[in-house]
């Protein structure tokens, strides 16, 4: 058993939706979640700047005495080696091969879709952990760099005319090719999960990566030995980089209602 609290991080509070699983998996755990709100987006940075503000989140969960950090950003996931993610004191998982990992088991056709930030879309990193699974797949990647500003923005509602129009835009080339399963590669995208799928059709199956993920380190922590004691009660914690004012009415987007804990700032 280890009581210590799984740590979480993301570039914004997309990551939220993997916590909102893991809280409701791992109903006895502590979380502690750093969303870097002062820097987001990740996706339109270098890839030397992704992985010092990698870093600088890492060591920020690491200071929280954390047993388990899990990546909650396709962009790092995208971006951090696994060799220095094998050398950190505690385990390291990144969203990215969790997600491409359920898509490759429920794609039917091999025709698999996949929308991210420009970063994670350039890195080629979904395409290459699910070719290692499917040789044969057929991999379209799509950029959609406008969606995590709207969503912050809460423009999610089903009918929302800005969020719907951009999502036709960009899923077009997604439904020329036939794709049957597409990775929402980008933890704010479940959030319009409704837009995606009517403009995707019924016969698309999207894939979560912030549930995929909590769904891993479920696992992981019941391998390892290393579940909380408790089963119930676990405590959420929460930080972000930039003013915390806001928090709760963006966080509660990806949170839903009676998911709650304190949030604080943390300045690097």
């Amino acid at each position: 058993m280890d009581n210590r609290p799984i740590g979480v991080f993301d570039s914004g509070l997309g990551g939220l939706t993997a916590v909102k699983e893991l809280a409701t998996l791992l109903p006895g755990e502590d979380i502690v979640y750093f969303g870097d709100t002062a820097r987001i987006p990740y996706g339109n940075r270098s890839r030397e700047t992704i992985m010092r503000y990698a870093e600088e989140d890492i060591w920020f969960l690491l200071s929280k005495n954390v047993k388990y950090i899990l990546a909650a950003c396709g962009t790092v996931s995208s971006t951090y080696p696994a060799e220095r993610a094998a050398k950190l004191s505690v385990p390291y998982l990144g969203v990215v091969g969790a997600t491409a990992q359920a898509a490759a088991q429920a794609s039917q056709s091999g025709r698999i879709g996949i929308i991210g930030t420009k970063a994670t879309v350039n890195s080629g990193s979904y395409a290459k952990f699910i070719q290692t699974l499917r040789p044969d797949a057929e991999i379209t990647a799509i950029a959609c760099p406008l969606f995590v500003p709207v969503i912050e923005a809460g423009r999610i509602a089903r009918d929302d005319l800005i969020t719907t129009t951009l999502a036709k835009e960009y899923l077009a080339p997604l439904k020329e090719a036939g794709v049957d399963t597409l990775i929402l590669g980008c933890t704010h995208y479940p959030i319009i999960t409704d837009i995606i799928g009517d403009v995707m059709g019924p016969d698309v199956t999207l894939i979560n990566s912030g549930r995929e993920g909590a769904h891993c380190v479920h696992q992981h922590l019941g391998t390892e030995d290393m579940l909380s004691e408790k089963t119930e009660g676990g405590s959420l914690s929460f930080y972000v980089s930039d003013s915390p004012d806001s928090f709760w009415e963006i966080g509660k987007l990806f949170l839903g209602e009676g998911l709650e804990g304190p949030v604080e700032q943390v300045r690097f």
